[in-house]
């Protein structure tokens, strides 16, 4: 693709990476900027509602030459705040392909930037840590670009822009596995479709629900278990999910992941902080605790759960073996556990699908108590 340097990243401290548009070229963005170390999966990323408001840098040097294809988009409505690349290929090479990238990005309002030194500014990040950039024309005087930072603040109100508003019911998206054995209700805090397609595989029907639906309006779903999504932004702002696990927890089995780990973690009163650049990426390890066997894992966080705050019946079952974060809660009382990273593994490696059937596991010993009880 022919260069033109016509656009620039601008961070808080001053520094400016200039490089050429792609996607929407239209305006400015003001972004928390992010990176990304998976080698593929750019499209997932992209339409992954996690990374709503977050401008993502890819150190993988080429993206697009694969284009994206219409069956592996995470959300029917991405809303990445932009994504920043060294090489970007706008011809791809694939039978797949239904458009390029860079097309799908200004379909959806997606800011791009290539020709940036990715390593450059991926340093920068791990170095500096996660902060506000302003994505911008390159004539930008900095000063200016630097007021106009120092005024916006990144939104957070991310987990209301992503959720879905009304119920809905999810498609069978693997035949075999129906008629379904177990009635799920996925809180959509900004759902990946890959979830769903996962909970569908181990034979659950899904209902999928607003971030903000009712204890009262579950129940009378009469689920069998309740699943807790990704999304993005500070879990502490996602307040009605966690007094929603509070008033249902021990009533469900419940499964979170991500965001879901995080609110499950705040129901029961332990603490979240925010990470230094946080954890994104395809190759994390993370040891099962309970298996003592390591699963390389697909993660997308900003936030991380306080081991030190941990109390009472929650357990750790997962510890991240890069930093020794907490990737994993279980009480078995309340028939609750959670993953830090993604299970569903889109992109990533598939070492931790079985979770799924660990959930499947719990509505089962929850509906053998159930009859037990009535008998």
């Amino acid at each position: 693709m022919a260069s033109d340097i016509n656009r620039k990243v601008l961070l808080e401290d001053g520094s400016e990476y200039y490089g050429s548009a792609f996607g929407d070229t239209d305006g400015e963005r003001v972004c928390e900027i992010v990176f990304n170390t998976s080698m593929v999966g750019y499209q997932e990323i992209v339409s992954d509602p996690s990374y709503t408001y977050q401008a993502v840098v890819m150190t993988y040097p080429l993206i697009g030459n694969y284009g994206t294809a219409d069956e592996d988009f995470e959300t029917g409505r991405p809303t990445i705040g932009a994504l920043i690349v060294r090489e970007y290929n706008d011809m791809p090479s694939n039978c797949r392909s239904t458009a390029a990238l860079g097309d799908v990005m200004k379909k959806y309002g997606i800011a791009g930037v290539y020709g940036v030194d990715t390593r450059k500014l991926t340093r920068s990040i791990r170095d500096y840590g996660s902060r506000k950039a302003l994505i911008t024309a390159a004539s930008t005087p900095r000063e200016i670009g630097l007021q106009k930072l120092a005024r916006m603040e990144v939104p957070r109100d991310a987990v209301a822009k992503v959720s879905c508003t009304t119920p809905w019911q999810a498609p069978a998206w693997q035949a075999p596995a129906w008629p379904a054995r177990f009635h799920v209700v996925a809180v959509d805090c900004g759902i990946k479709l890959n979830i769903i397609r996962s909970l569908s595989k181990s034979g659950c029907k899904v209902t999928v629900v607003p971030w903000n639906t009712s204890a009262e309006e579950i129940e009378r779903l009469h689920p069998d278990g309740i699943c807790l999504s990704n999304g993005p932004g500070d879990p502490m702002d996602a307040v009605p999910v966690i007094n929603l696990v509070k008033q249902l927890r021990g009533s469900y089995p419940i499964f979170g992941i991500c965001l879901g780990h995080q609110i499950i973690a705040l129901a029961y009163g332990a603490k979240t902080y925010k990470l230094k650049f946080g954890h994104r990426g395809g190759n994390h390890p993370v040891r099962n605790l309970l298996t003592g066997k390591v699963e390389i894992t697909s993660q997308n966080h900003s936030y991380a759960v306080d081991a030190d705050s941990i109390r009472g019946d929650l357990a750790v079952t997962h510890v991240n073996l890069l930093d020794a974060t907490v990737e994993g809660l279980r009480c078995e009382a309340d028939m609750v556990l959670s993953v830090q990273y993604h299970p569903e593994s889109a992109p990533g490696p598939q070492d931790s699908g079985y979770l799924f059937d660990c959930f499947v596991e719990l509505m089962e010993a929850d509906s053998r108590r159930a009859k037990t009880n009535r008998h």
